[in-house]
């Protein structure tokens, strides 16, 4: 009530419908003025002096959904638009690499022990037997697909926690290394020397990370070969979609990473789980569809810990935020071990104290090679000029700002709230509409 009868709702109205309902805004002071550069003269100025509370809001950019829906959707259309491009062309990417050899791969976590799957029978075995702590080996339960008891272990003690943590620690190391794996493959597989495989070449990528039911983190990935040029240049006629696949499955056979030495753990053999997939993306409808694809990747990254059901969306800070978090006991005890793990000399560099709610896993939920497609900057860049927020030619800006705070207070929560619903609502109409007139127009063309 007193947000509505302030004279300045209707101008916080704006500010709320420019973010598109964030839900945790950034609130900054401050003052932008913009000189002409051969006069001096002012050519436009604004103050936060003028605005409700003193102050402006900007979005958070947060990419999890659970955190703030606004901001999540529009990171799914970016990411989706990213991935896209590298598929089918478009944002300066030609419309040829559709042609290239393409695949969508899937590489997998070991297994650190067995977990209760979903299926005609979890875990069903003949001679029965225990495990050296009394637990059955068996298990004969039909599981929901949305039983809580899916992804958990047979026997926590039996679990191997600590290869579950460092492996998700050095997963972006092992990516690397199989990329570059891939690269030496199909050098040697055409007669090339291997350093010489960038005259001739060049692997693109795109890859999400996603968590499974057990924790463990399962990697898909958009691989394309392009020529020595990137996506500009076609490859050479030797580089096949077969080829590329063998090298893929032959790669994430081979690769592997070492752990430095602990008197705690000892040094563990990492390596990518015998699940792999390599699927071909094929223009004729044979395979995967692009579309479908991008919309999967752009779909996952926007996911919060409480909808994959592995950490939490917060960095914890001590051993009772652990204890507290809303996770499973499976989870609870991921973290606590990444937590004990990040404590000792040899674990430092890896920081897993600071990853102890992404349960050890460093990095970026997407990451892409340079030649890819397009980057999250230059989209941002193109909607900034299509809302025509772009910097004048012959002109001096000066600025001037201060971070004062970030969220809503409750009661304007709600009303955001209902900002937000009312956007996506026009949103999904607006998309409907356009795809009913492209049908449309579609049947007046072919009569």
């Amino acid at each position: 009530m007193r947000l509505a009868q302030d004279p300045n709702f209707p101008r916080w109205l704006q500010q709320i419908t420019a973010t598109g309902g964030c839900a945790h805004p950034i609130h900054l002071s401050g003052s932008t003025i913009t000189l002409d550069g051969a006069t001096g003269e002012i050519l436009h100025h604004y103050d936060t002096r003028t605005e409700p509370g003193e102050r402006l809001l900007v979005r958070c950019r947060n990419r999890r959904a659970s955190i703030c829906p606004a901001c999540s959707r529009l990171h799914a259309g970016d990411t989706y638009h990213l991935v896209r491009a590298g598929l089918l062309g478009g944002k300066n990417i030609p419309a040829t690499v559709r042609h290239r050899p393409r695949l969508f791969v899937t590489l997998t976590a070991p297994s650190f022990g067995t977990v209760h799957r979903t299926g005609e029978a979890c875990r069903p075995r003949r001679d029965g037997g225990t495990c050296e702590h009394g637990r059955p080996f068996a298990c004969g339960a039909l599981h929901a697909p949305d039983s809580p008891a899916i992804g958990q272990p047979l026997c926590a003690d039996c679990y191997d926690y600590t290869a579950h943590v460092l492996w998700h620690a050095h997963a972006s190391k092992l990516w690397d290394r199989f990329v570059i794996d891939v690269r030496r493959r199909l050098a040697t597989s055409v007669g090339l020397v291997q350093s010489r495989f960038v005259n001739y070449a060049r692997l693109s990528f795109a890859r999400v990370a996603e968590y499974q039911k057990r924790a463990a983190v399962h990697v898909h990935a958009v691989v394309r070969l392009d020529g020595p040029a990137g996506p500009d240049d076609d490859p050479p006629a030797w580089g096949t979609t077969e080829l590329l696949a063998d090298a893929v499955h032959a790669s994430a056979r081979r690769v592997l990473v070492h752990t430095p030495h602990s008197p705690a753990a000892g040094e563990l053999t990492l390596r990518w789980g015998a699940q792999v997939d390599a699927r071909p993306l094929r223009t004729n409808g044979d395979g995967p569809d692009d579309d479908a694809v991008a919309a999967y990747v752009a779909k996952y990254v926007t996911k919060g810990a409480s909808e994959t059901g592995a950490g939490t969306d917060y960095p914890v800070t001590d051993w009772a935020h652990i204890e507290s978090a809303p996770v499973s006991g499976h989870v609870r005890t991921l973290m606590r071990v990444c937590w004990r793990l990040g404590g000792l000399p040899e674990f430092m560099p890896l920081r897993l104290r600071d990853w102890t709610h992404t349960l050890g896993y460093r990095g970026h939920i997407l990451t892409k090679s340079r030649a890819y497609s397009t980057t999250y900057a230059a989209l941002r860049a193109e909607r900034a000029h299509h809302m025509g927020h772009t910097e004048t030619p012959d002109t001096v800006t000066e600025r001037h700002w201060r971070y004062v705070g970030s969220g809503h207070t409750p009661g304007a929560a709600l009303i955001v709230a209902g900002i937000a619903e009312d956007l996506g609502e026009s949103r999904r109409l607006g998309t409907e509409a356009s795809q009913e007139g492209g049908g449309a127009n579609n049947r007046s063309s072919r009569s």
